[in-house]
């Protein structure tokens, strides 16, 4: 089987997803072509070698429907002859598309796919799409809850406490300042321009470094309401009648922030680097999806990761670093305490509370992410893995070359 090569990563910045946000002027496909033309431009790719352009995309309707990753591509400058797929795996899309183009290549049909992510929140709110996960039969039939309410049942089943959450959330935005300030995102933001030239956003918008656990303490849980006065609570405790009350420990503070962005990777088999002139940055060791139930939900990423290991011929002891994406701070404690990982080997330059969680580009800038660190530390193993809405977890693991 053909290695599945990682050649680059790209990504834009984030920015908040509002319409005070930096990104709000620029349409998704402006976003997902800005990531894709500066790939290319990056490498020296010539388009007419891509087999396939892959885009995660959750929200695919008004501007974010019609196959975002043809237009993208078309935009972007890309050869008429490479053809594009957008795909939907919830938060994990992002991954999900470079899992794609990494099985299209191993399989030996495909020489070279480019894959990543996009999401405009600020202009395609989240839920705008509609569907079977915000249908009130389907909830109570298979037991689905709005995420944060899931996310406060493992806090409350696990002992996690609002101080707990709070520590995280502010170890988040510390980490997160400290590689901004040193700079360490820079070979990789491509920064997004105007019509005219001029820089609309170049650093990542969401971050907040004058974070205090005092403010922090000061915020509103988010989905206490939700759960006292709408009955979704009562739900929780049909499925899981030893929990007496749901304790609601999480707020904007300590969840993942809403933000726009896009990213693209470009992956390829030797022949692809042979004919670019380019030495991969990491071979795709293993990848793997799991299933899990839907109204706890956050968990997946721990069978995901064994799975993914397993599949590899891997223990945990044997990865350097993990990107777990911080969808809510009770996430990543959690899959450290299940795995026994430590911090210092999770999140090591801040994640998705600080950042933001653009949802179907999410998974690409985690391995981005994941991939820069390890090159910076001169590390050699990263899982990358993100909780999925529907009870969905995956698994990516990669190996600098």
């Amino acid at each position: 089987m053909p290695d599945a090569f990682i050649y680059d990563a790209v990504r834009t910045p984030r920015g908040k997803g509002k319409a005070s946000g930096a990104l709000y002027t620029q349409r998704p496909i402006d976003l997902a072509a800005t990531a894709l033309a500066g790939l290319a431009q990056r490498t020296g790719l010539d388009t007419s070698l891509v087999d396939d352009v892959v885009l995660g995309c959750v929200t695919q309707t008004g501007e974010q429907g019609a196959c975002i990753a043809r237009f993208a591509a078309l935009q972007a400058g890309y050869d008429l002859d490479a053809p594009g797929s957008t795909v939907n795996r919830f938060c994990g899309s992002g991954l999900e598309a470079i899992n794609t183009a990494g099985s299209m290549v191993a399989s030996g049909f495909f020489d070279c796919v480019v894959a990543g992510g996009v999401e405009s929140m600020s202009r395609v709110p989240m839920g705008s799409d509609g569907g079977a996960i915000f249908d009130v039969s389907q909830q109570s039939r298979f037991g689905s809850v709005p995420q944060g309410i899931s996310a406060d049942l493992i806090a409350t089943r696990r002992g996690k406490t609002r101080h707990d959450v709070d520590a995280f959330a502010l170890e988040s935005q510390r980490r997160a300042a400290e590689a901004i300030a040193a700079d360490r995102h820079r070979g990789s933001i491509i920064p997004v321009v105007d019509e005219g030239g001029l820089v609309v956003l170049g650093t990542d918008e969401h971050p907040r470094a004058s974070t205090t656990l005092d403010g922090l303490g000061q915020l509103r849980p988010s989905f206490e309401m939700m759960g006292t006065q709408f009955g979704v609570d009562a739900l929780v405790r049909k499925q899981y009648p030893e929990v007496e009350r749901v304790s609601h420990v999480h707020t904007a503070g300590n969840s993942s922030g809403i933000v726009d962005g896009s990213a693209a990777i470009l992956v390829g088999n030797k022949a692809i680097g042979d004919a670019l002139g380019r030495r991969p940055r990491a071979r795709i060791r293993s990848m793997a999806v799991v299933g899990e139930e839907p109204l706890i939900m956050l968990t997946a990423p721990m069978p995901a990761t064994r799975k993914a290991l397993a599949r590899a011929g891997m223990e945990v002891a044997d990865i350097d670093l993990f990107e777990v994406n911080e969808a809510f701070a009770v996430v990543p404690l959690a899959f450290m305490d299940d795995l026994g990982v430590p911090h210092d080997k999770v999140n090591v330059w801040g994640g998705a509370i600080a950042y933001g969680h653009p949802l179907g580009a999410t998974g690409a800038m985690l391995l981005n992410t994941a991939l820069d660190a390890l090159e910076a530390r001169g590390l050699g193993t990263a899982c990358i893995t993100l909780c999925i809405g529907g009870g969905m977890g995956i698994a990516t693991i990669i190996e600098r070359v």
